[in-house]
């Protein structure tokens, strides 16, 4: 009997090994996985970001790929356009040649989520349109209402966009905006340890479903658009975007679920900054900047500062980096900076260092 007793003992013994072995397997595994979530509100760069992940660690863009691209950047172009020929009635600005009102006429009879092709007439009236005074000064007013970033980079270019063997260059494809609706996730390898980089949409209408990505997130990445301290909302025409994100940033950094996961903010769009501050003062519409004008460098460092003030806890350190996310070599070295941020207090909390 005591025998028997004895081999059962032992039986269990194995199992609790096996059972402990396991768990700190598992424990292993989690520290090896480390979950970064992306935040921001709407077109501060998340998914541009994400794509620059892919390019820099992971697979990049294939050929079959890029293709999947050709028709999302014509819509992209339509899109722009026909933001801007609706501005131009809002605005009540003339166009430069009276005739070519027909020509906004031709390009807002497509619906641009069905456009698959670019070629005449539309090409023709979009190229012609482009080159108009009315709608350069309609462009030069864009921040009274909503365009993409992208919309000159792509109708600086649409000779080569319009070729018939047009595939999309990587830079193409960075600029591409579609909002992201739902959650999109990203895993990269790194040196032995996997990245899963949650991506989850900007807008308002989105947020309710980012709760359940709040589990055992290692690192925040916030977002804030530098470009947007002068411009208004996607989904409220009388609210600051710059606003809203200050919002958005003191709501996430307060939140019980992220007492232990660090947070990296993202300045991101410098190189849009540097532009704008030339001709839109930031002062206009933060009346407690008393900085010099036209600087780009001061007018960051205030936004930096605006942002790092919301933070309440003292002891939680707030790494700031300023980025392009549409400059891949930018993020290389910024997300180098980031992973070794990362790294550092994820054995922090696990008491490795």
């Amino acid at each position: 009997m005591e025998c028997c007793l004895s081999e059962e003992a032992k039986e269990q013994k194995r199992i609790n090994q096996e059972i402990e072995k396991q768990l700190r397997r598992d424990k292993r595994d989690a520290r090896r996985e480390l979950k970064l979530l992306l935040l921001g509100t709407g077109e501060s760069g998340k998914s541009t970001f994400i794509k620059q992940m892919r390019i820099i660690h992971g697979s990049g863009y294939s050929d079959d790929d890029k293709r999947g691209y050709i028709k999302l950047v014509f819509q992209n172009i339509f899109m722009a356009m026909q933001s801007m020929i609706k501005a131009m009635d809002m605005l009540k600005i003339s166009y430069g040649v009276g005739e070519h009102i027909d020509l906004a006429d031709l390009v807002m009879s497509i619906d641009y989520e069905t456009v698959t092709t670019f070629e005449d007439p539309y090409l023709n009236a979009i190229k012609t349109l482009w080159s108009d005074a009315g709608i350069q000064e309609c462009y030069d007013r864009r921040r009274e209402y909503q365009l993409t970033d992208s919309a000159k980079y792509y109708l600086m270019d649409l000779d080569r966009v319009a070729q018939p063997d047009y595939l999309p260059t990587e830079q193409d494809i960075l600029r591409v905006r579609v909002p992201t609706t739902g959650i999109i996730e990203y895993p990269f390898d790194l040196e032995e340890i996997r990245f899963r980089m949650v991506d989850v949409g900007g807008q308002r209408s989105e947020r309710r479903k980012w709760i359940h990505c709040f589990e055992n997130v290692t690192s925040i990445i916030f977002l804030v658009a530098l470009s947007e301290y002068d411009q208004i909302l996607f989904e409220s025409d009388n609210e600051n975007r710059m606003e809203e994100s200050k919002a958005l940033f003191r709501t996430i950094i307060t939140y019980p679920w992220f007492q232990n996961s660090s947070v990296i903010l993202f300045l991101n769009k410098k190189d849009l900054l540097e532009e704008k501050i030339m001709y839109s003062h930031l002062v206009d519409y933060f009346p407690e900047y008393d900085g010099p004008q036209r600087d780009a460098i001061a007018a960051r460092e205030f936004i930096l500062r605006m942002f790092v003030d919301l933070n309440p806890d003292s002891e939680k350190i707030i790494y700031s980096h300023f980025t392009c996310a549409t400059d891949t070599e930018n993020i290389r070295f910024v997300f180098a900076a980031v992973k070794d941020t990362i790294l550092q207090s994820n054995l922090k909390e696990y008491n490795l260092v």
